[in-house]
């Protein structure tokens, strides 16, 4: 049967709709704040490279702080890193509006305020996407990663029009101060919302660990690895609209700060549309089907907006530029969040928009300096013929089919009891697993611990190793070590449902009642008068 979900469904949940609703507020007064800045910058310079770069200097910093927030996201309250993040860039605005106000403004100068709020939504973003899941059930999940495009794009579409309308009347200050005034909803959202986030009995990670930790599931986790890939790309092609558009409605367009907030509201439209659009295209093709199609149509765009002089269709182009934009993003965004389980969905969240604002960043700067030494008809169009490279990039890396994984935890795990005494702290700790395997199920056995070898180090395991035993051909031994005991109870909640059927798998081919867990520390063998240098390790049956 069809599935034909509401795309206004997880509207129906009472604080996430307080928090959609505070978010529209706050998005409209960045995109306000945003078109300022880019038309100041053409003020304050005739350099190309200067102009793109704003948009930059606000992608730069999700790039590269975005890894640390998905740590702090995952390993923190979230609301409350949330409202670090939101007084952050409140105080950044209130100075930027004082400084514009006051004329002390130079290029240097509005490129580090711009950073600054680049950093607050780089502290934002990783705490926010993550939060979804704790505001929607899971089934609701893809509507509200859908909803929440098409919030940023219902403001999009009449933020920068808007915005123009701002500058043109009063100036970029004071759409920096009206900005500024924008926090304040979100701030009270977050302020009443009381997050029932679940109890975990263990230590917390350290950020260097869980920043590690977030590394090694994505990079064991190959539908996830596509992901980056071709966000990357596309982000690193398709960011040339957006960072040359300032340019496109001063130069070909020949218009003002109003021309450019009306084409800017275009690209919006489009958002609004791809993100309505997004559920029944889920339905009527596949994931590389999608992704393929916008890459495609991005390409269309840049290169018609790159090469025309009329508004009317630079208008249309940017249109379809935005509807591409959207169903992309979010459908990478969505891929993201159903391939990872809680624990660590920040973390992944923050991989995969430094991969994407790490491209836009990139792009933003190559194309500028291209528009720069050539002219912006030729950066556009030579971004266009990298947007079909990126589509081309599915004949090799297919984004997976949309699909949910039951990533809740397993749960099957209990710690137990030990006959030495130690620390939460105490390792080196070495596992040892015996399976007896039949000859007839070798082929199948080889298979499943492969998998597992995976799992086990995604989930943090190290040192993986299968081995046969000589002498009893028949006995395989599973062994991998983990740095504390701590660390081991962390590894084996982190288990998921997804997970259970390879487990199962290889339990079934076992011949046995249960196979045979030996738990040890490891210890160096250093001269001693005792006689317990060597522990006897920890066997039990599981």
């Amino acid at each position: 049967m069809t599935d034909t979900r509401s795309p206004f469904a997880p509207l129906r949940h009472q604080t996430y709709r307080t928090m959609w609703l505070a978010s529209l507020a706050s998005n409209l007064g960045g995109l306000i704040q945003a078109v300022g800045a880019a038309w100041m910058m053409t003020a304050l310079t005739t350099s190309e490279n200067l102009i793109a770069l704003v948009q930059a200097s606000t992608a730069l910093p999700i790039m590269l702080f975005s890894v640390v927030s998905g740590a702090l996201a995952d390993s923190f309250d979230r609301r409350r890193v949330m409202l670090a993040a939101q007084f952050l860039m409140l105080v950044a605005s209130l100075l930027l509006a004082v400084f514009a106000s006051s004329d002390l403004l130079t290029p240097g100068l509005l490129l580090m305020f711009t950073f600054v709020i680049g950093s607050g939504t780089a502290l934002h973003n990783p705490s926010w996407q993550a939060s979804v899941g704790d505001m929607v059930p899971r089934p609701d999940l893809p509507e509200a990663v859908s909803l929440n495009s098409a919030g940023f794009n219902i403001m999009r579409s009449v933020g920068p029009a808007l915005g123009g309308v701002i500058v043109a009347a009063a100036g970029a200050a004071t759409a920096f101060a009206i900005n500024a005034v924008s926090y304040f909803a979100l701030i009270y959202a977050l302020l009443r919302w009381k997050p029932d986030y679940p109890k975990n009995p263990l230590p917390r990670e350290t950020l260097g660990s869980a920043i590690s930790a977030g590394f090694r599931y994505v990079a064991m986790s190959p539908n996830l690895e596509k992901v980056m890939v071709r966000g990357f790309v596309f982000g690193l092609s398709a960011g040339s609209v957006l960072a040359l558009l300032p340019i496109v409605a001063r130069d070909l367009l020949e218009g003002g700060p109003l021309t450019y907030g009306i084409m800017f509201g275009a690209f919006g439209v489009g958002g609004i549309a791809g993100a309505f659009l997004n559920a029944g295209i889920r339905q009527q093709l596949r994931s590389e089907q999608i992704v393929r199609t916008s890459f495609t149509g991005f390409a269309l765009s840049a290169a018609t907006i790159g090469l025309s002089t009329s508004s009317v269709i630079t208008f249309l182009a940017l249109v379809l530029a935005g509807i591409c934009w959207v169903v992309t993003l979010s459908l990478l965004n969505t891929v993201v969040q159903l391939s990872t389980p809680r624990w660590v969905v920040g973390r992944a969240l923050s991989l995969y928009q430094t991969a994407t604002f790490g491209g836009i960043a990139g792009g933003s700067w190559l194309w500028g300096y291209w528009a720069e030494e050539f002219n912006p008809t030729n950066a556009l169009v030579m971004s266009s013929l990298l947007m079909l490279a990126g589509a081309a990039l599915g004949l090799r890396l297919p984004m997976p089919d949309f699909r949910s994984l039951n990533l809740d935890p397993l749960n099957r795990f209990v710690e137990p009891s030990l006959g030495l005494e130690i620390q939460p702290r105490s390792g080196p700790i070495v596992i040892q697993v015996d399976y007896d395997i039949a000859d007839e199920d070798l082929p199948e056995f080889l298979s499943l611990m492969a998998e597992r070898r995976r799992i086990r180090i995604r989930d943090g395991a190290r040192n993986w190793a299968l081995m046969r035993d000589l002498q009893y051909p028949e006995i395989w031994t599973e062994t991998y070590h983990v740095p504390t005991w701590v660390e081991y109870v962390r590894h084996n909640q982190r288990r998921t449902q997804a997970d259970a059927e390879t487990t199962d798998r290889i339990l079934a081919l076992h011949r046995g009642e249960k196979v045979r867990v030996h738990r040890m520390i490891e210890r160096q063998t250093i001269p001693s008068t005792r006689d317990d240098v060597f522990h006897q390790p920890h066997i039990d049956t599981h």
